[in-house]
């Protein structure tokens, strides 16, 4: 929820507070200090800089959203919930780099958790797939497709389109 500078600098509130607190014998508000801390290390650990990530990222200023998500220091260690974020956030990041390598690497992740909604989901599905018939690999494509067609009762009908257009795509590549 917060940059690392700003934890940085609440967790060093705290720990002042803490030293304060113990020097006057408040032991009662020098363990909820205790506890600011740990939580804030916690909060590290499991959340990340994620939310302020996907501020600059909705916001379309990638070159921060990137920044902030590359001071998490092992990504593997966010929540389920924010880990298939991370990757969705960093598959877009990716892909306005025109790096669409790591972009499918990225996205094939998160489609492997729980995302934000349903939709962005399937979004992920079909961004691997697009991928992979720019990359000439059309059963990957058919594959993803078809995960993605698994939902198609839950998602836009832009997306369906969208997942139409691949498909005749795929079709009138594999006749050529």
């Amino acid at each position: 929820m917060f940059s690392n500078r700003t934890r940085i600098f609440i967790a060093f509130i705290f720990l002042l507070s803490l030293g304060l607190l113990l020097y006057l014998g408040i032991y009662e508000l020098a363990a909820v200090a205790v506890l600011m801390i740990i939580l804030l290390i916690w909060d590290y650990f499991r959340q990340g800089t994620l939310v302020v990530a996907a501020k600059f990222f909705h916001h379309k200023d990638f070159d921060r959203a990137e920044a902030l998500l590359k001071e998490m220091s092992n990504p593997r260690w966010l929540s389920k919930k924010r880990r298939g974020y991370y990757e969705y956030i960093y598959g877009g990041i990716c892909i306005n780099k025109q790096d669409f390598e790591a972009a499918e690497k990225h996205y094939e992740t998160a489609a492997q958790y729980p995302l934000q909604s349903l939709n962005d989901h399937v979004a992920a599905l079909v961004t691997v797939a697009n991928i992979s018939i720019r990359h000439g690999d059309y059963e990957k494509a058919n594959a993803y497709l078809l995960l993605a067609e698994q939902h198609d009762d839950k998602i836009t009908a832009k997306m369906k389109d969208v997942i139409s257009k691949l498909h005749k795509e795929i079709k009138t590549k594999n006749k050529g």
